[in-house]
C-alpha cells in the first residue's frame, strides 16, 4: 500500500509540474517561423454607413494567424479590428463622419510577427447617429419635454437631454436615453412650467456626438387628480363587481395585498370594463396602475392588456367595447385615450410558468406608469377596458389607480 501510495504521489507532482509548464507558457507564440509576412493582395471596399467592409486575398503563406487594421475614427480615438486567418474581410467602424480615411493594414503570424503596412482609404457613407440628428424634435409635455427622433438603421444610439440650471449658469445633462428602435418617444419630467431652455443631442456608441438641438419650452403644468372627487358611474356593459370588491376601492389609496380593489365576477363577457368619473374635466398625461401583488403578482386576473376610453360628455351613454380598437377611436360618447401592455417581469421569468422573485413583487407594489398621448382629448369619465389578463382568464382585478394631468 505504501508503495503505491509513492506511486501516485510521484504521479501527481508530474502532472502538476507539466500543467504548471503549460500555464507559464500559455501566451508564447505558437511558431518559432520568424519571417515577415506578406501583405494582403487584392483589396477591395464596401463602404456603409458609419465604416467599410475591407476585402482582400490572404498570403499564400500558411503561417499566417490574423488580419489587423488601424485607423482614426474622429480627431481623438484611435481603434483596432482583428480578423482571423479564416476569413477574408475585416470591418472597419465608428467613423465620426461622411468623409475619406485611412485604415493601415498588418498581416500578423503565428510567431507574432507583423508584415509591413499597408494603407487602404474607406470613405464611410453617414454614420447612424448624423442620420438621426435631423428628425430631433422638442415638445412641451405634461412636466416635461417630448423628446422624439427617428432611427431608420435601428443602430444603437444615445439621445442626450441637456436643460439650463441657474446655479451653474450652464446646460446640464437631464437625462440620457439609449435605444436601438426605429421611432424614439419619449418624455422626460420633473420640471415646473415655467420657460426654460433644453438641449438635444445624439452620439453613438463610439463616443462620436452631434451638434445640439436647443429651444426655450414651457413645459404643461401637471398635478396629481384629487381621487376623492372620483365616483362609480355603472353603464349596463360594465362587468358585474365579484366577492364585494366594489369600484370605489380603485381610488382608496390601498395597494398592498390584504387590501381589496376593483374585482370582476368570473365567466362574465369579454373584455373586462369598469366606469367612473373624475369629479372634473382633465387633460390627462399619465396615470399609475398598481396590480394585485403577492401570490397574485403577474397572474390571476392581473391585466397584461388594456386600453383607457373617455368622455367629457355631461352624462356619458352606455357603448360596447371592443376588445381592440386604435387609439382615436370613437365609439358613441367614448374616445379611445391610449392602448397599454403591462410590461414584462424584471426578473424574466415566465408569469406562465408562475415564477416570480422579489424584484417583480417591488416592481408590482410600486405602481407602473403609463403615458396617456397629448392628442388625446379631454376627458371627464373614464373607462377601464381589460382585454387580457396574465391568466388568460375571464375575470380582472386592479388593486388602485392614480391619474395625473391638468384639470
Amino acid at each position: 500500500m505504501k508503495s503505491k501510495y509513492i506511486s501516485l504521489l510521484i504521479l501527481l507532482m508530474l502532472a502538476t509540474a507539466i500543467s504548471c509548464r503549460k500555464y507559464d507558457n500559455y501566451n508564447e507564440p505558437v511558431s518559432t517561423d520568424k519571417t515577415k509576412p506578406e501583405l494582403v493582395t487584392n483589396v477591395t471596399v464596401i463602404n456603409f454607413n458609419g465604416g467599410a467592409y475591407i476585402k482582400y486575398s490572404l498570403p499564400t503563406s500558411g503561417n499566417v494567424l490574423y488580419v489587423m487594421a488601424d485607423y482614426k475614427i474622429n480627431d481623438k480615438t484611435s481603434r483596432q479590428t482583428k480578423s482571423s486567418y479564416y476569413s477574408d474581410t475585416v470591418m472597419v467602424e465608428g467613423f465620426a463622419k461622411s468623409q475619406e480615411y485611412e485604415v493601415t493594414l498588418h498581416t500578423v503570424s503565428r510567431a507574432n510577427v507583423m508584415s509591413d503596412p499597408l494603407v487602404v482609404k474607406v470613405h464611410p457613407t453617414t454614420p447612424p447617429y448624423l442620420l438621426v440628428r435631423p428628425s430631433l424634435a422638442l415638445a412641451p409635455d405634461f412636466g416635461g419635454v417630448n423628446v422624439t427622433a427617428i432611427n431608420g438603421l435601428k443602430k444603437a444610439i444615445g439621445v442626450i437631454l441637456l436643460a439650463f440650471d441657474t446655479a451653474s449658469n450652464s446646460m446640464q445633462i437631464q437625462d440620457q436615453h439609449y435605444a436601438n428602435i426605429d421611432t424614439i418617444n419619449y418624455t422626460v419630467r420633473g420640471f415646473a412650467p415655467v420657460p426654460r431652455k433644453f438641449g438635444v443631442y445624439v452620439t453613438d456608441q463610439y463616443g462620436n456626438v452631434s451638434d445640439t438641438l436647443i429651444q426655450t419650452i414651457t413645459p404643461i403644468f401637471e398635478t396629481i387628480l384629487d381621487k376623492s372627487k372620483f365616483f362609480p358611474y355603472v353603464l349596463s356593459s360594465d362587468s358585474p363587481i365579484g366577492y364585494g370588491w366594489i369600484l370605489n376601492n380603485l381610488w382608496d389609496g390601498k395597494t398592498d395585498d390584504n387590501s381589496a380593489g376593483w374585482h370582476t365576477n368570473p365567466g362574465g363577457i369579454q373584455p373586462m370594463v369598469c366606469t367612473f368619473g373624475l369629479g372634473v374635466t382633465a387633460k390627462l398625461s399619465r396615470f399609475v396602475l398598481w396590480e394585485r401583488p403577492g401570490t397574485f403578482t403577474y397572474g390571476h386576473g392581473n391585466p397584461k392588456k388594456f386600453s383607457l376610453w373617455g368622455s367629457d360628455k355631461a352624462s356619458p351613454v352606455n357603448a360596447q367595447l371592443p376588445k381592440t380598437a386604435a387609439v382615436g377611436t370613437v365609439i358613441g360618447d367614448w374616445t379611445n385615450l391610449g392602448n397599454y401592455n403591462y410590461p414584462d417581469p424584471p426578473s424574466g421569468f415566465s408569469p406562465t410558468l408562475a415564477a416570480t422573485n422579489a424584484a417583480d413583487q417591488a416592481f408590482v407594489l410600486a405602481g407602473v406608469n403609463f403615458n396617456v398621448p397629448l392628442t388625446s382629448p379631454a376627458s371627464r369619465f373614464l373607462r377601464i377596458c381589460v382585454s387580457e389578463t396574465w391568466s388568460g382568464g375571464d375575470f380582472a382585478h386592479i388593486m388602485e389607480i392614480s391619474l395625473y394631468g391638468k384639470p
